[in-house]
């Protein structure tokens, strides 16, 4: 039951986005965790994977998980189980302590102290405690695997060690990544900079030539409209000049007018006294007339 409780732990850390199952790449995830090859995972994986579809639910995994131990031991598995527990939820697990073996309890801590110095579980582990429990169990329960059990801790802390100083030199390889990766960075910036630059001034003397061209056509728009503004300017002072001459040929012609109807009215008077005296002197000249006749007929008698 405790195997069994494990391996629905196993399964829980395999499935982080709780799917339900867990695929080759959920179990691959954890090789770098696990003392065992890609190879020996798959293999783990076809065992586990009865009906063949590419996934494991919780189901097939427990049913098989028998199969499981022919490539990996239930202790390896439950180590594992208990170190990722106790790292993902924080839980620690009390040493077990029997009142009668109390006497005991020095030795087993000095002999657990010497075995995690050294394998420099200090350098790797932050809390001892899940360890040492299962160590003390072994220790009491079954002491004829507890030799196994610290091969095995041998084995698992030289690959944590050896996974710790390749993460050491991947961190360093990463930094040094980084480093190029921000001087190329800057290098591209800068690039980008001086291209902004350039364009910036492209486009500056551009808009430059662009306004002095405008600018000088403004000048001749400018020029040609002053010049016809001075040709109306002189149309005025020509049309006011006209409007002046006329203005004074008209009071001439006024003050024209005033004399000729004085002169008319001189001569209408004229008119009427010659005509009075024409009618006299068609008055006289009918007596005269009318005397002649007169005088012709006493001549003729």
């Amino acid at each position: 039951l405790t195997v069994l409780g494990k391996a629905h732990e196993f399964f829980r850390i395999c499935d982080l986005e709780g799917k339900g199952f867990i695929t080759r790449q959920d179990m691959q995830r954890l090789h770098p965790e696990l003392p065992l090859s890609l190879e020996e995972l798959e293999k783990v994986f076809v065992t586990l994977d009865a009906d063949g579809n590419g996934s494991l639910t919780l189901k097939e995994f427990t049913t098989g998980f028998s199969e499981f131990g022919k490539h990996v031991s239930c202790i390896e598995l439950y180590s594992y189980s208990i170190l990722s527990t106790s790292q993902s939820e924080g839980e620690t697990a009390c040493p077990l302590k029997c009142e009668d073996t109390m006497s005991d309890d020095e030795d087993e801590e000095f002999q657990f102290s010497n075995l995690m110095d050294r394998l420099g579980a200090k350098k790797v582990l932050d809390d001892e405690s899940d360890v040492k429990q299962l160590w003390l169990q072994l220790r009491k329960d079954e002491p004829h695997l507890l030799s196994n059990f610290e091969e095995f801790l041998v084995r698992i802390f030289s690959q944590l060690q050896e996974a710790d100083n390749e993460k050491n030199e991947l961190e360093c390889a990463l930094k040094k990544k980084i480093a190029a990766y921000d001087e190329e960075i800057q290098h591209l910036y800068e690039e980008m900079e001086q291209q902004i630059k350039k364009e910036k001034e492209q486009f500056l003397l551009k808009d430059t030539e662009r306004f002095q061209s405008y600018s000088q056509e403004l000048e001749c728009k400018l020029l040609s409209k002053e010049q016809e503004l001075e040709q109306l300017v002189q149309k005025q002072k020509r049309l006011e000049q006209q409007c002046t001459e006329l203005l004074s040929g008209k009071e001439e012609t006024k003050v024209e007018n005033t004399k000729l109807k004085l002169t008319n009215r001189e001569l209408l008077r004229d008119l009427e006294r010659t005509s009075h005296e024409l009618s006299l002197a068609q008055e006289q000249l009918q007596v005269l007339q009318e005397e002649a006749s007169r005088l012709h007929e006493e001549k003729e008698m």
